[in-house]
C-alpha cells in the first residue's frame, strides 16, 4: 500500500508540474519574442531617423551650394534676370512683393550692370502692377547709371504693359502682344433665369447700393454709373502712368491707343509702345554689355525648398516607421 500511494502522489506531482513547465516555457518565448520585436522596432526607428537627418543633410547642403555660387555670380559682371509671368495678383507668383523683392536684390548686387524685366503675363491686378511700376522709378532715381529694361515674349498687356512701361526701354519679338491699356470689371446677370425657374431673390442689406455686383438682382443705373466713374478714375490714372513712362515716344494721335486695344510686337513699335526687337540673350549682350545672366526672381525661402523636396508620402513612411512601438496587448 505505502508503495502505491507513493507511487501515486508522484505521479500527481509530475501531472502538476508539467503544465507549470509548460506555461512557463510559453511565457518565456511570448516575452523573449517580444523583446525581438521591439529591438527590431528600435534599430528600424534609428535607421529611418538617420535616414531623415542624411536627407536634410544633403538638402541643407545642396542649398548652401546653390547659394555660395548665385553669390559667386552676382559679384562677377552680369545682367541681372527678373521673370514676371502669369497673372499679375496678390497669391499669384507675379506678385507685387515678390518683384520688389527681386528688384532690390538684383539693384544692390555689385556685379549687375542692368536689369531685364522678363514679360509674360496678360496683366492682372492695377493696384500690384502700380506697385512695381513706382518701384522701377524708384530704383531709376537712386540709381540712374543702372539700366532697366523689359523684354515682351509672348505676352505683355494690361497690368503687365502698366509695369513695363516704368522701363528705360521696352524690346519685342514681331509676333508679340502688347498692349490693352484699359480696364474691365466683369461679371453674368442671372435674373430671367431665376425668374424661370421660379426661384425668388431674398437680400437684406444695409446701404442703398450695398448688393451693388449682386448677379441675381436687375441693374441699378445709379450704381451702374458709380461703378463706370470708378473705372474710368483708374483708366486715367493708367493712362498717366503709361504717357510718364513712355513720355516723348508714344504717338499720341493715334486713335483707340489708349481704347484697350492689342498690336503686335512690329505694330507697337510704330506706335511707340516698345521700342525695339530683343529677346533677353540679345538684349544682355548687346544692349547692356553683360553676356552673364543672373536670375533674381524671387523664390521659396530655404525652409520651404528643403522641405518641398521631401514629398508628402516619403515624410509620411518615415514618421509612421519612427513611430513604431510593440503591443504586448
Amino acid at each position: 500500500m505505502d508503495q502505491q500511494d507513493t507511487a501515486e502522489k508522484e505521479q500527481q506531482t509530475e501531472d502538476q508540474v508539467l503544465p507549470q513547465a509548460w506555461e512557463r516555457d510559453t511565457l518565456e518565448k511570448v516575452l523573449l519574442t517580444a523583446l525581438t520585436e521591439q529591438r527590431r522596432a528600435r534599430r528600424w526607428g534609428i535607421f529611418f531617423k538617420l535616414l531623415m537627418l542624411g536627407y536634410f543633410g544633403i538638402a541643407l547642403w545642396l542649398v548652401a551650394q546653390q547659394l555660395s555660387e548665385q553669390r559667386a555670380r552676382e559679384e562677377r559682371v552680369h545682367t541681372a534676370v527678373i521673370d514676371v509671368a502669369g497673372m499679375i495678383a496678390a497669391g499669384e507668383r507675379a506678385n507685387a512683393d515678390a518683384i520688389i523683392e527681386g528688384l532690390r536684390a538684383a539693384a544692390d548686387a555689385t556685379g549687375a550692370k542692368g536689369i531685364v524685366l522678363r514679360m509674360n503675363t496678360p496683366g492682372g491686378s492695377p493696384v500690384q502692377s502700380a506697385y512695381v511700376y513706382e518701384e522701377i522709378r524708384r530704383i531709376k532715381k537712386l540709381k540712374p547709371d543702372l539700366p532697366i529694361y523689359a523684354v515682351v515674349a509672348d505676352m505683355c498687356t494690361s497690368g503687365g504693359y502698366y509695369i513695363a512701361s516704368a522701363a528705360d526701354k521696352i524690346f519685342v519679338n514681331q509676333s508679340s502682344i502688347v498692349g490693352s491699356i484699359g480696364v474691365i470689371m466683369d461679371s453674368f446677370g442671372f435674373v430671367e433665369a431665376i425668374n424661370r425657374l421660379g426661384i425668388e431673390r431674398r437680400v437684406m442689406t444695409a446701404g442703398e447700393h450695398k448688393a451693388i455686383l449682386d448677379p441675381f438682382s436687375p441693374v441699378d443705373p445709379v450704381a451702374k454709373e458709380h461703378l463706370q466713374s470708378v473705372l474710368d478714375a483708374i483708366h486715367r490714372q493708367f493712362i498717366e502712368a503709361v504717357r510718364q513712362g513712355r513720355a516723348g515716344r508714344l504717338k499720341e494721335n493715334t486713335p483707340q491707343l489708349y481704347s484697350g486695344l492689342v498690336w503686335t510686337g512690329d505694330e507697337g513699335i510704330k506706335l511707340g509702345l516698345a521700342d525695339g526687337f530683343g529677346d533677353v540673350r540679345t538684349v544682355a549682350e548687346s544692349v547692356i554689355g553683360a553676356k552673364d545672366m543672373v536670375n533674381y526672381t524671387a523664390e521659396e525661402n530655404l525652409w520651404d525648398r528643403i522641405t518641398s523636396r521631401i514629398g508628402t508620402a516619403v515624410g509620411h513612411m518615415l514618421r509612421s516607421a519612427v513611430l513604431v512601438r510593440p503591443n504586448l496587448n
